[in-house]
């Protein structure tokens, strides 16, 4: 087994992983929210190394980070080497080649949000980079470790985009799976299969962990709905006698019903006079009216 070909195959996954997250979050957004009329041809774009070859992407890549290709002029003219055959140039070529599978599961996770989260961040005052960091992106925590794993297994596994732009220069760009295919053109299955084993396993355990992750992180949710869209923000203090709990008591004890004597009382016009009177202080000259009966 390569050592070396195993520790540049995990390096170059986990550095694209981690750029490949950085670059996704905000296209996943812009995909996810966004109401442009033109935004399918953005989607088949981010789409389309599912359905490439890998040979054709690797080739156009290369052509692109030649020395004639404007990446490639670009670079050089930073940094005075070429792009092509180097590590950096396998970063790129991964980067484009597993973007899908990192911006996918962002837009569908995020497009299962509540909206109302949203206009409630809004409300309260949050600009849309506070509610991206603050609301958007906890609650998609599935579907961060989900573009993770997809990225780094993906990446982990790469050959046909690696041999095109990276060659097969050992210590640089030789990676694990063309370290298997070189042990294949030898004949030496043994070795092969020792090294092939080795990457499922690696692969196997990666995908499990993050799995695993994104399950217990689930207890989140529920907390960061219960909390305010704004530090500034608080609840209101408790009512002592909520609507709900008086509407409640009202129901529960309604009001007993009247006796005859006093229904007679308050149904007589002096008594719906004096009410009257003492409800909009009439003067005193109106006490020359006859008294209204009392009660027995």
């Amino acid at each position: 087994m390569n050592a070396e070909a195993l520790f540049l195959s995990l390096r170059l996954a986990a550095t694209v992983s981690i750029l490949l997250l950085v670059l996704a979050l905000p296209l996943a957004y812009g995909l996810a929210f966004s109401t442009w009329r033109g935004k399918f041809l953005l989607e088949s774009v981010v789409a389309l190394p599912l359905v490439l070859p890998p040979t054709v992407l690797g080739f156009y890549a290369l052509v692109a980070m030649g020395p004639h290709g404007p990446l490639g002029k670009i670079w050089q003219s930073f940094f005075g080497h070429p792009l092509a055959f180097t590590f950096a140039g396998l970063v790129l070529a991964s980067m484009l080649y597993s973007l899908p599978f990192a911006v996918q599961p962002l837009v569908a996770s995020f497009e299962s949000l509540d909206r109302r989260l949203l206009d409630a961040s809004a409300v309260l005052g949050a600009d849309r980079a506070r509610t991206f960091l603050r609301i958007i992106v906890p609650l998609a925590w599935p579907g961060v470790l989900t573009a993770l794993v997809l990225s780094f297994a993906h990446t982990l596994g790469e050959f046909g985009v690696v041999l095109m732009v990276g060659g097969n220069l050992p210590g640089i760009t030789r990676t694990v799976s063309i370290d298997i295919y070189d042990r294949v053109q030898a004949l030496d299955y043994a070795g092969a299969h020792q090294t092939a084993l080795l990457l499922l396993l690696i692969s196997f355990v990666a995908a499990s962990s993050f799995a695993r992750m994104a399950r217990n992180l689930s207890f989140l949710k529920p907390l960061l709905l219960s909390r305010p869209a704004s530090p500034f923000c608080s609840a209101p203090p408790a009512r002592e006698n909520p609507p709900s709990s008086i509407a409640s008591q009202a129901y529960s004890n309604p009001t007993p019903a009247k006796s005859a004597s006093a229904r007679e009382f308050t149904s007589t016009p002096h008594a719906k006079f004096r009410s009257r009177r003492s409800a909009a202080n009439l003067p005193t000259f109106f006490n020359r009216w006859p008294s209204s009966p009392t009660l027995p």
